[in-house]
């Protein structure tokens, strides 16, 4: 295979990369901030089963996690994502999308207990004294929250925040487990035509997408300078 023939086969890869990529982050920032209200609630039972469930998913290897995700129905006696992998292979010509499915489920789960953390960590870091000002003023909770408190949240949790979504544009290659098509996989089977140097070539697409990351972060970073720490 000649340069252009392997770099349109490694983009190919590459945009189911960046689809688990954007999935995983469209659903798991508001789900992680839902789980992060559920650790913070008052209401204890609620509290202690989210912060068990975040201790048991930050713990467990998140390539367990995709296998358990996709396996157990199986045990149970439901071919869920099999199915969906016949059914959409049958009627669009598309392979292993139910494995891609049981992968993007694994990913937004996992992703959703650690941005909870850290969603988590940013209110809690809000000194008690800004919501009693708020108070003081006359507004309510939610518009204490959403005029004095999310603005500083977001400026306190981007730097870690930033730094989950770069180790997620990592982490994507964990679906090759499941051979789903994504830019590892497929670079491995180009090396079962004996070319090595497409998985190094690999790498190349991930330091630019990061290094886009690395920028678009930086600047949202700058533009929230003003809240000084």
């Amino acid at each position: 295979m000649t340069f252009w023939q392997v770099t349109l086969y490694l983009l190919n890869g590459f945009s189911l990369t960046l689809l688990l990529f954007l999935l995983t982050l469209i659903f798991a920032l508001p789900l992680g901030l839902a789980i992060s209200f559920a650790s913070m609630s008052k209401f204890k039972p609620l509290s202690f089963l989210s912060k068990i469930f975040v201790w048991i998913i930050r713990g467990v290897p998140l390539m367990l996690q995709i296998m358990i995700v996709y396996y157990v129905p199986n045990f149970l006696g439901f071919k869920l994502f099999s199915d969906i992998d016949l059914i959409v292979q049958l009627n669009f010509g598309l392979e292993n999308m139910g494995r891609f499915i049981a992968v993007t489920i694994a990913f937004i789960i996992n992703y959703a207990c650690y941005f909870s953390e850290i969603y988590r960590g940013g209110i809690e870091s809000i000194p008690q004294g800004q919501y009693e000002a708020g108070q003081v003023l006359g507004l309510t909770k939610s518009q204490i929250f959403k005029k004095i408190v999310l603005k500083q949240v977001i400026k306190r949790i981007l730097p870690p925040m930033g730094n989950e979504v770069i180790t997620l544009v990592k982490d994507t290659s964990l679906a090759n487990v499941l051979t789903v098509g994504e830019i590892i996989y497929q670079s491995k089977l180009l090396m079962a035509e004996a070319l090595i140097w497409p998985m190094f070539y690999a790498g190349v697409f991930y330091l630019i997408f990061v290094g886009l990351l690395t920028i678009l972060l930086g600047k949202l970073e700058k533009k929230l300078s003003y809240f000084k720490a």
